[in-house]
């Protein structure tokens, strides 16, 4: 997806289509195996059942990336206006999630109550419409993100006053509160999982590598195949140890998920930096395929499980070959099909009008970033 306040990066969106793929397939495991197909198991295969980590390198990809466009508009000698920040991130986000919000709602019409509206400001607490359903589970981590959007330019801003001893102090912060609150909650797993206390810092050190890329940009680009190696291992190692000693849906409180977020966060922090560093180039037709999975990612994300429990529901398992493993390669196939021509149709008809009303969101000159706010009134979004 291109942004008007940096120059695009197709490798920005190559990471957003394998986070989206790494929620697809960790969703396609849990109807698979509930309708009776091959249930995977074991460390190699942790990347899939534990594949929910691809909403780790959402957030921290997040981070990253508007930290590095608050860094490139600093260098240009341009601060972000808060309300034109803030509008541009409405009418990325907000199109799509009402439409969810509203079959959420619909969905649970005879249980809804109207004060339920307040839920549309916090998806990932309590018993929000969002949750309520396989449908549209996945807009959990909607009100998470548009925190982060909230507190993002005084975050660049202080972090582009005081470096990365700021954000230093934020992770500890937020260790201090993930220790906290493990004293006190019995369901510390879900906890972590989905609140300001568990993810947060995920946002912190995606902004943290941000800040390396642009400092050490030149030797990322040496050891930049190295690094990707070790980083993918990385990753690869974290969500094997997070089954074998913690996995979800399974442990309602351990301490290792204390520290779980900003392990897997470093992870990927590392893939982001490698990935974005590697210089060769992908074949064409890969390249623009993974663009432009990454464009959709969205639609994908937030449309996947109602695809998937449609096809679970209606069609069931599916085994034209009888050979276990080959019948599920073909509904993998067929299902993510599916899910990227209906995420394409959404993007052209929901997503794609919205973001060309997006406009730059710097200004010119050494003025607050935050002045627009009390000149103007309420922030709108942007």
């Amino acid at each position: 997806m291109h942004s008007l306040n940096i120059q695009y990066n197709p490798r920005i969106d190559q990471l957003r289509w394998l986070a989206a793929t790494l929620v697809f397939l960790f969703h396609f495991h849990l109807e698979y195996a509930g309708n009776g197909g091959v249930r995977l198991s074991g460390p190699w295969t942790a990347l899939v059942t534990e594949g929910h980590t691809g909403v780790g390198l959402f957030f921290t990809l997040s981070g990253f990336l508007f930290m590095q466009i608050a860094l490139h508009q600093h260098g240009a000698g341009r601060d972000i206006v808060y309300r034109d920040f803030l509008r541009n991130r409405v009418l990325r986000i907000v199109p799509l999630y009402l439409v969810i919000f509203l079959v959420a709602t619909s969905i649970g019409r005879d249980k809804f109550a109207p004060q339920d509206l307040l839920y549309l400001f916090a998806s990932n607490l309590g018993l929000a419409p969002t949750s309520g359903t396989v449908i549209t589970g996945a807009a959990w981590t909607i009100s998470l993100e548009f925190m982060f959007y909230l507190v993002f330019p005084f975050l660049a801003r202080f972090t582009l006053e005081r470096g990365l001893a700021y954000l230093g102090g934020w992770l500890v912060l937020m260790a201090f509160f993930k220790v906290a609150a493990y004293t006190v909650n019995e369901n510390s797993t879900l906890m972590y999982f989905s609140t300001w206390v568990g993810r947060f810092d995920q946002f912190l050190i995606g902004m943290a590598a941000a800040l390396l890329y642009k400092r050490w940009q030149g030797q990322l680009a040496r050891i930049a195949p190295l690094l990707l190696v070790a980083a993918v291992a990385f990753v690869m190692w974290d969500t094997a140890l997070m089954h074998r000693l913690a996995p979800f849906g399974v442990t309602p409180k351990s301490s290792f998920w204390i520290w779980w977020s900003m392990l897997e966060s470093a992870g990927w922090a590392a893939v982001i930096l490698a990935w974005v560093a590697f210089q060769p180039r992908l074949p064409g037709l890969v390249e623009r395929a993974l663009s432009q999975g990454g464009k959709i990612s969205f639609s994908f994300y937030l449309l996947h499980m109602g695809l998937l429990h449609v096809f679970a529901a209606r069609i069931g398992l599916v085994a034209p070959t009888g050979t276990p493993w080959l019948d599920a390669a073909i509904m993998v196939s067929v299902t993510y099909g599916a899910t990227w021509a209906l995420s394409t149709l959404s993007y052209h008809i929901v997503e794609e009008p919205f973001l060309r009303m997006r406009r730059n969101y710097g200004t010119r000159g050494k003025t607050p970033p935050l002045a627009a706010v009390a000149a103007d009134g309420p922030p709108g979004q942007g």
